[in-house]
């Protein structure tokens, strides 16, 4: 057998005969055993390493959806979003079943310029296909990371479309920041948006905090949508800022792991304020943590969609050649004792990651009547003895719709290939300097900035030359939002990304919703106390 072979092989069962006693070793010995067989009398040479890996991943894959084992890699690849930047095209992804599902979109990264989702599926990279192809990780990450500038074209299949969806991605440089906007929306209200929970998070968000409430903060909508979740510490520093001291922000518990708390200290700077916290179906573990924490300790009135419900805890487990275990210890569980996570059948893997397309064909996406609760999963807020929902992920307090009104074949064509990121970064390179002496900022480019004709006519042409067939009653009912993102991209190339999200909010309706809650003072109070939620007790 090869040497670094048996290393490997010998480090995992050390590794897991010394971490629980429980695991009999003569199964341990039984797998090295098969492993000792393969190598001496299969007919053909194998390679021992890849074989050991593969017994690895599937014990691994048949525990959990979060378990899983990593090559160094992976291990380098796991920790870039959360430690430094790179170049490629912004997104975290998962090798599932011979499958490239898309985890994550980098927020400002050249995927999320062009639509992609996460839940998307990539079928193709440049024609080459990928799906169906035992394809080993690190291939793919260099099918899709290139230098800055260079272009990679990918087809996705994605939940509810029949068709694969073609995307124009031109790679860049990727941002590693956790606050995408920090802003006043009004007199009183400031809005800050954070897409994950890294090692900076927390010092970035007490300084967004810091000058908002220099500029008049009182009450905070706090953005997590679409946060994926990152770092445990992070998310508990956070929450601090909003609980007393004392009070349980979380706690785990597993098997062979006894229960740990974590509470909040008096260091909090934001203990009074309104706080409404805006959370969709992309809202993950830390975000869940977080929410979960302020709902149950009626410190926010949570708005938008039911969260993901990734409430498993991973130890990360390094192994002697620089490789890595992911293993599940521990569930999440928020201070009234609800458990974060959604049920999983072990194995099913496949039905796990369909989770979303099923949300959206049971209508749970579009209706708040579509879900229910037995009682078995309600639980009591810790003050005000409210209703709130376990069973996987954290039910908003108000929930909000997606609103597919707008949605159109052609919008999602002309997002897809990149068109309306074309044309917003050529209006700012030609006219950059005569813009900022029209519009010096934000406030004057929000207020008369219009997209023009010969915009309209560019799109048209670009959609042309990209054999985008046009159709105008599409355009007609995609207008409002395709204008609305087009000028959000000029202003985020000719500010910053905080100029993006205060144009983008005005067609965002969680956004709205938790503005109109927040300035109004009955509805919010009433919501903490259980009365004027849309979701059926």
């Amino acid at each position: 057998m090869h040497k670094r072979s048996i290393l490997l092989f010998s480090a995992v069962f050390l590794l897991f005969s010394g971490l629980f006693a429980q695991f009999p070793s003569k199964e341990g010995l039984k797998i090295e055993r098969a492993l000792q067989l393969i190598n001496n009398l299969y007919v053909d040479g194998v390679n021992s390493e890849k074989l050991a890996e593969t017994a690895i991943r599937s014990m691994l894959s048949d525990l959990d959806p979060h378990s899983s084992y990593l090559n160094k890699e992976e291990v380098r690849a796991m920790n870039e979003p959360l430690q430094g930047d790179f170049e490629g095209i912004g997104i975290s992804f998962n090798m599932l079943t011979d499958t490239l599902y898309v985890m994550d979109v980098i927020s400002g990264g050249p995927s999320q310029e062009v639509g992609m989702q996460p839940g998307d599926k990539i079928i193709y990279v440049n024609d080459s296909l990928i799906a169906g192809v035992k394809m080993d990780t690190q291939d793919v990450i260099k099918k899709l990371r290139g230098k800055k500038g260079t272009v990679v074209n990918v087809k996705v299949k994605r939940g509810g479309v029949p068709d694969l969806l073609d995307f124009r991605i031109i790679r860049d440089k990727i941002p590693i920041y956790s606050i995408d906007a920090a802003y006043m929306v009004d007199a009183n209200t400031g809005y800050i948006r954070l897409s994950r929970f890294a090692v900076t998070s927390t010092d970035e968000f007490k300084k967004a905090e810091k000058e908002l409430r220099a500029k008049g903060m009182k009450d905070m909508i706090l953005d997590l949508t679409g946060n994926g979740g990152g770092i445990l510490q992070t998310a508990t520093d956070i929450t601090d800022e909003f609980l007393g001291a004392g009070k349980l922000i979380v706690y785990t518990e597993g098997k062979h792991q006894p229960r740990f708390t974590m509470d909040a200290t008096s260091k909090g700077q934001f203990r009074d304020g309104n706080l409404v916290v805006l959370v969709d179906e992309g809202s993950a573990s830390a975000s869940e943590i977080l929410a979960g924490a302020v709902q149950d300790w009626d410190r926010a009135v949570i708005v938008g969609r039911r969260t993901f419900g990734k409430g498993l805890v991973q130890r990360q487990l390094p192994l002697t050649d620089g490789t890595m275990i992911r293993l599940t210890v521990a569930r999440y569980y928020t201070p009234s004792g609800r458990s974060i996570q959604k049920p999983y059948e072990n194995g099913n893997i496949e039905a796990y990651n369909q989770d979303f397309a099923n949300r959206f064909q049971h209508g749970e996406f579009l209706h708040a009547d579509s879900i229910h609760f037995p009682d078995s999963l309600k639980y009591q807020t810790l003050i005000n003895k409210r209703t709130v929902y376990g069973g996987g992920g954290i039910m908003p307090d108000y929930f909000v719709p997606i609103d597919t009104t707008a949605i159109t074949d052609l919008h999602r064509n002309l997002i897809a290939k990149g068109i309306v990121n074309r044309v917003s970064i050529s209006e700012v390179d030609n006219h950059r300097k005569a813009l900022l002496d029209k519009y010096p900022n934000i406030d004057s480019f929000k207020k008369n900035y219009a997209i023009s004709a010969d915009l309209v006519a560019k799109i048209k042409q670009m959609a042309a030359d990209e054999k985008v067939e046009w159709n105008d009653e599409q355009f007609n009912r995609s207008k409002g939002l395709l204008f609305t993102q087009l000028k959000a991209l000029i202003a985020r190339d000719l500010y910053d990304t905080s100029a993006y999200f205060r144009i983008i909010n005005d067609e965002n309706e969680i956004f709205q919703e938790g503005l109109r809650i927040i300035n109004d003072a009955g509805r919010y109070n009433g919501l903490l106390k259980g009365v004027g939620s849309n979701v059926s007790n």
